[in-house]
């Protein structure tokens, strides 16, 4: 009896683990194989060209294949950069179309090089929501108000605007004075026997810009946030190093050697902003905080939220602000040295332009430092920084999920679908911008975007619609009094060391340094 017992058990035991096995087995072959061919078939149906999809993997090991080999070697000054930076991206688009898909691992990728589609995306914030990066420890560098959706983002959004306010830009115009000059005295240190040099003006325009970062968000704890944004750094490297490894779920919870650096540097910053804020809440108490820096901004504006909505949850918490400051430093610094390198490369090839900006310099401020009232009269280095937005944008992608069964367009996208608009291809299209599109023709812009594009949405440096880049403006009067003051002391050309390598890493940068020849004027 028993050992029939024990038998019928055991036979019991054994159905339910083959059972478990094919249940766990049909789950696996679905998210991987079935849901993805459905999806395919789904998106074809549709009239929608693309890729077929291949097991687990998609097209991420030719994309990576692809990438590798299009950074190993630099190209022409003339040739197309949208073959360099993006090669999988530009290969998808000329044989599918504006509008076509790819395959991120298993989940559907539909490319969007169209200007009304891509308006109906950025507009349509809450249907679009930003894609979450497929290697969980990116959410590291990008938290804070690029991180959040709904009424979350609407209140950040709310705390954070104030910051961006002409008024307290105009306050933040001596940090950065003081940090560009010290890039130029360094310059004009090199230039003291010899009349020109080789500088590689990269290294110099990264440092400058963390220098104003630090400034801007710290105020008068700058060299201590200047601190804190090295550690940041450290903390890119680190993320950017395991990201080009294959992502491993659950990797980022194992004690490895990089895990528990990005740890502790985590913890380091963490506290030290802490620490910051403490003192600032003691000063604010004591009426003697200012509050034209970010934090002091942020603080001020939270508290105020609180007092006027008697709800505490109105304002941002600390580790919230904490994670403001450190997205601030990433966004800002990136997109506002790498306008100024590809204007400094661009000036150095078009050396008209570079005259005639100077002219325009020389005419505004003669030999005075820039300042923030008449730097808008600089209706030509304005122009100039436009079409190098153009030529080089900041970021070459925007990505978006679809969350749930959406219509776009004619379109019908099932859940989970990602969305990418190609801004490179976008800036890049001979149909939109003429024949002409591949040269740098500042003039293009001697009239409003509005103008240029037709209200088209085929120019997105910034992106566009409700989650517009909060920080355009600082970046572009960084960008130009910056110029203006390099304007003012150097002339400079392309070196014959100069390699031209655009790649994108966060945002588009030269893989290979920016070296110019710099001339005391």
């Amino acid at each position: 009896m028993e050992a029939s017992t024990f038998c019928y058990d055991m036979g019991v035991g054994l159905i339910v683990v083959v059972l478990l096995l094919a249940l766990t087995t049909w789950r696996f072959l679905n998210l991987l194989w079935f849901k993805p061919k459905k999806i395919e078939k789904l998106l074809r149906a549709q009239g929608l060209k693309g890729s077929r999809y291949k097991f687990m993997f998609g097209d991420m090991k030719e994309m990576a294949q692809m990438t590798r080999q299009a950074r190993s070697k630099p190209i022409g000054l003339d040739d197309d950069i949208v073959v360099r930076v993006s090669p999988f991206v530009h290969k998808t688009v000329e044989a599918y179309g504006k509008i076509c898909f790819t395959w991120m691992g298993s989940k559907s990728m539909v490319h969007i090089a169209e200007p009304a589609m891509a308006r109906e995306i950025l507009t349509n914030f809450s249907t679009f929501q930003k894609s979450r990066g497929a290697n969980p420890l990116i959410r590291k560098l990008m938290k804070g108000l690029i991180d959040v959706e709904a009424e979350q983002w609407i209140k950040h959004r709310k705390i954070i605007n104030p910051a961006f306010h002409p008024e307290k830009l105009k306050n933040i115009v001596p940090a950065f004075y003081m940090s560009c000059n010290e890039m130029i005295d360094k310059w004009g240190g090199m230039l003291t026997v010899k009349s020109s040099c080789e500088v590689d003006v990269w290294p110099y325009l990264q440092d400058m810009t963390n220098d104003v970062i630090s400034r801007a968000v710290f105020g008068d704890s700058y060299e201590e946030g200047k601190k804190i944004f090295e550690l940041q750094q450290k903390m890119i490297e680190l993320v950017l190093k395991s990201a080009q490894s294959p992502y491993i779920p659950g990797l980022r919870f194992l004690p490895t050697e990089g895990n528990k650096k990005m740890k502790l540097i985590s913890q380091k910053v963490t506290i030290s902003i802490n620490s910051i804020i403490d003192r600032r809440l003691l000063l604010t108490k004591a009426g003697k905080c200012d509050d034209n820096d970010l934090l002091g901004t942020l603080l001020n504006t939270s508290e105020n939220e609180i007092i006027q909505d008697k709800n505490k949850n109105s304002g941002l918490k600390t580790e919230e602000i904490i994670e403001e400051c450190k997205l601030f430093y990433l966004a800002g610094q990136e997109t506002t040295r790498n306008l100024l390198v590809w204007t400094m490369v661009l000036l150095s090839q078009h050396t008209n332009w570079q005259t005639r900006a100077r002219n325009e310099v020389l005419q505004v401020f003669g030999d005075k430092p820039p300042d923030f009232e008449r730097l808008r009269r600089l209706k030509i280095v304005n122009m100039i920084l436009s079409e190098v937005l153009r030529l080089y944008p900041p970021l070459t992608q925007i990505g978006r999920t679809v969350h749930k069964e959406t219509k776009l367009g004619d379109l019908t996208l099932p859940s989970g679908t990602l969305l990418q608009i190609n801004v490179l291809h976008l800036h890049h299209d001979r149909d939109i911008w003429g024949d002409d599109v591949k040269e740098f023709k500042p003039e293009r812009f001697s009239e409003s975007v509005a103008k240029v594009t037709g209200g088209q949405a085929c120019y997105l440096p910034f992106s566009t619609g409700p989650r517009v880049c909060i920080g355009q403006n600082f970046a572009m009067l960084q960008a130009k009094m910056t110029i203006a003051m390099i304007l003012q002391r150097f002339a400079f050309e392309l070196s014959p060391s100069y390699s031209h390598a655009p790649h994108f890493v966060f945002t588009l940068q030269p893989q290979l340094g920016a070296y110019l020849i710099l001339r005391k004027l």
